[in-house]
């Protein structure tokens, strides 16, 4: 179940996406499924949702949706590069117009000496046009995942 402002930015986002006739696709880490759970929460979603990838780990990432297992090595998991990468692999796997790539740190605890809270967001176009945003979210393992959605709407809508 999602929260009452969760749900009033998917159902916004879904409007804008059928206003403008797109489809979506979702790559989420450390959101796991909560992004397209979010907007499939939603009656008649169908229309504007393709498809949502889970790719919890580095190797379904790469199977899933292309990213580089040398990428990781390079920079890491939760990073830009990543972000981007799963993005594009959102729109080469899919028939989505735009998707969203999400990683980072949900916590507690951090990974690959990169802190809780830290998180990439990343909505492209398939256009070419993408948007990426470094975030560093306060509050427990639901608050980074919730403002990790909420800033995932916000870049759909602004490549829209």
């Amino acid at each position: 179940m999602i929260d009452d402002d969760v749900k009033a930015a998917a159902t916004e986002l879904l409007k804008a996406c059928r206003k403008a006739n797109l489809l979506l696709a979702t790559v989420e880490s450390c959101t796991g499924g909560l992004l397209v759970g979010s907007l499939t929460e939603i009656a008649g979603s169908s229309d504007v949702i393709d498809r949502g990838f889970v790719t919890y780990t580095n190797t379904s990432k790469n199977e899933l949706v292309g990213v580089p297992m040398e990428l990781f090595l390079e920079v890491g998991a939760v990073s830009e590069e990543v972000a981007r990468a799963m993005a594009s692999g959102g729109l080469s796997q899919s028939r989505a117009d735009v998707a969203v790539g999400i990683t980072g740190v949900a916590g507690p605890g951090q990974s690959e000496n990169k802190p809780a809270g830290l998180v990439h967001v990343c909505a492209a176009r398939r256009e070419g046009q993408i948007l990426h945003e470094r975030c560093l979210f306060d509050g427990n393992r639901t608050a980074v995942r919730k403002n990790s959605v909420l800033k995932a709407f916000e870049l759909i809508h602004r490549v829209l």
